[in-house]
């Protein structure tokens, strides 16, 4: 039975492992841990037959006016669920207050964030993949 909800306050490391599949540089669970617990707004879905975490979306916002959804991620083994759409409803509602909320995506994954009344636009980003793991070689 996957059950949603919205805080990482009972969630260990170990109940993450398996997400940022293809990403050169994975953050470890313990990276994304941190990412959950400082993320303005997450949702998770969690299998609680396993325990385990098994899909997450993240929000940042300004607290004020808008919001930016950065990620989105179903483990492979439950894809095909309708669990990706359960966490975007769930994110989108959590955010009802603001009046902008963006994400970038590539144009393949336009058409799902359509039946969300998400339309496309264009914009810019800056990708330092060695820093995708969340470990920061600048930093001392």
């Amino acid at each position: 039975m996957i059950e949603y909800i919205d805080s990482a306050a009972v969630v260990q490391p170990q109940n993450l492992v398996g997400f940022f599949v293809g990403w050169p540089n994975s953050p470890s669970p313990e990276t994304h841990l941190a990412l959950l617990k400082n993320s303005d707004r997450i949702v998770l879905a969690v299998d609680r037959d396993s325990n385990r975490v098994v899909g997450f979306i993240t929000a940042i916002t300004a607290r004020v006016l808008s919001a930016y959804i950065p990620l989105l991620e179903v483990l492979p083994e439950y894809q095909g669920q309708g669990i990706d759409k359960q966490l975007v409803q769930r994110m989108l509602a959590s955010l009802d207050e603001f009046y902008m909320v963006a994400l970038l995506c590539d144009q393949p994954l336009q058409a799902f964030y359509s039946q969300f009344e998400m339309v496309p636009s264009s914009g810019m980003l800056l990708r330092r993949y060695e820093f995708q793991s969340g470990k920061n070689t600048n930093s001392s």
